[in-house]
């Protein structure tokens, strides 16, 4: 029987090693400039968080869980097969491997994710919130409309969220790139679409100003390396008509304090966190902590 791995809030395994002291932090540190791009624009990319041999251990895990068949499968929030609403497409999508797998476990204490994240959002705590797993077939690989991601979150308050994308397969405008709309971090919260539907389903509830700053650009990336963005940025990418997958992982978190905004589920199977109450415990663990000053 598969361990549920969400019981435990450390490193399991060989893949990555927790540094003893501030000097050995300092090589996963971003620069003061790449904190100020992130602020202005909602983004910051090009970020290395694996080495290949790493992303070769995800991929080889990846091909296992995609088996409905597999024996953790239960422990999957969500797993779809294909969430396109295109009958000729195919995005495979999923939430929740951290609980089946070690090494998809133990990227969320990757100290060059956390060390990144706990800055970006501000030198703070850094709390889990979920994974995804979103992948793109060759020839015929699914849109993921444009979108905010914390228009799918607002079950938790307030917004102080953060998602890092990371490729498992070198990405590119051919197979289905992440795009960018920068700056669109200052709309404000969107009304939601449907995330594999129709690409453009988004633009309906834009204002004439935000539709004439719509501006995306397309975010390349070598297998391995990562792009963090606002929870309020406008975000999606294109179908995957190449003869290349595009397999890419997701990692989701909030600041520490970060509460819950409803008496309903929020992940299927993770026990309700009433209205008002901080998200924590065993499905959202604290993976970085900041020394109070």
């Amino acid at each position: 029987m598969t361990k549920d791995l969400s019981k435990i809030h450390q490193l399991i395994s060989d893949m990555f090693k927790w540094p003893s002291s501030e000097e050995e932090w300092e090589q996963y540190k971003l620069t003061n400039e790449q904190i100020a791009f992130f602020k202005q624009y909602g983004y910051i990319s090009d970020i290395k968080i694996l080495e290949e041999w790493q992303v070769d251990q995800l991929n080889a895990e990846l091909a296992e869980i995609a088996d409905p068949s597999h024996p953790g499968h239960d422990f999957f929030y969500e797993f779809h097969s294909n969430e396109s609403l295109d009958s000729n497409s195919v995005l495979f999508h999923s939430l929740g491997q951290w609980r089946i797998k070690e090494g998809f476990h133990d990227i969320l204490w990757n100290p060059a994710f956390v060390m990144a994240a706990s800055q970006l959002l501000g030198d703070r705590s850094v709390r889990f919130w979920h994974d995804q797993l979103f992948c793109k077939p060759a020839h015929h690989g699914g849109v993921v409309a444009w979108h905010q991601d914390y228009s799918y979150w607002t079950a938790t308050t307030p917004i102080q969220h953060l998602t890092c994308w990371v490729g498992l397969d070198d990405a590119n405008i051919d197979n289905g790139c992440l795009y960018y709309v920068p700056e669109s971090h200052n709309w404000g919260l969107l009304k939601k679409p449907d995330l594999a539907g129709d690409m453009e389903g988004l633009i309906q509830y834009l204002t004439d100003e935000q539709k004439a700053n719509f501006k995306a650009i397309p975010i390349p990336l070598k297998k391995g390396y990562g792009v963090f963005h606002h929870s309020l940025l406008v975000h999606g990418s294109h179908e995957n008509k190449s003869e290349r997958s595009r397999r890419a992982f997701v990692l989701n978190v909030f600041s520490d304090g970060t509460l819950s905004n409803s008496d309903k589920v929020i992940l299927t199977g993770v026990p309700i966190i009433k209205k008002g109450e901080k998200m924590e415990g065993q499905f959202f663990p604290l993976l970085f902590e900041v020394p109070e000053k």
